[in-house]
């Protein structure tokens, strides 16, 4: 019973997460610079494969996806342990959510694409402002907002 205490606001938080933040991705790099969802999911690919992720066509498109969503649920289950020693997370969970998003938006801007295969060397505060602001924006509402609101949901 416990196990699944935990287990469903991870799998729940962390699917619905992945799928508000990947439909943001896909939208705004439409609406940015005409990529569609394959180049969005290779770009995601390419943390671990590097530039030869743009030439795997479906497959490293749906390696993209899977990464994409392991990113998800990881946030998901870090939120969701935190929690358990931290009570504050889960009766406060827009607050919360909205802080967690913010640090999951830092940790990927400022460590995790810095040490990927991307090797990304650019700030998020030097980014453009419609990137920035966007970037923030569903980190806050769309990942960490819907990952606390779960929590909280099943952690009654």
């Amino acid at each position: 019973m416990a196990a699944r205490k935990l287990l469903q606001p991870i799998l729940i938080g962390g699917l619905i997460a992945g799928v508000l933040d990947i439909t943001y991705a896909f939208v705004f790099s439409y609406i940015r610079s005409g990529r569609n969802p394959a180049f969005v999911l290779q770009s995601v690919a390419s943390g671990a494969l590097g530039r030869g992720a743009y030439e795997g066509g479906a497959k490293t498109a749906a390696l993209g996806l899977g990464f994409h969503f392991v990113i998800a649920l990881a946030a998901a289950a870090v939120f969701v342990l935190a929690s358990r020693a931290l009570p504050f997370l889960i009766t406060q969970p827009v607050i919360s959510g909205i802080a967690y998003g913010l640090c999951v938006y830092a940790v990927m801007y400022c460590v995790v694409l810095r040490v990927s295969a991307i090797r990304a060397t650019t700030w998020p505060w030097s980014l453009p402002k419609s990137v920035l602001i966007g970037g923030l924006l569903i980190h806050m509402f769309g990942i960490g907002l819907p990952i606390a609101l779960v929590n909280r949901y099943y952690s009654k």
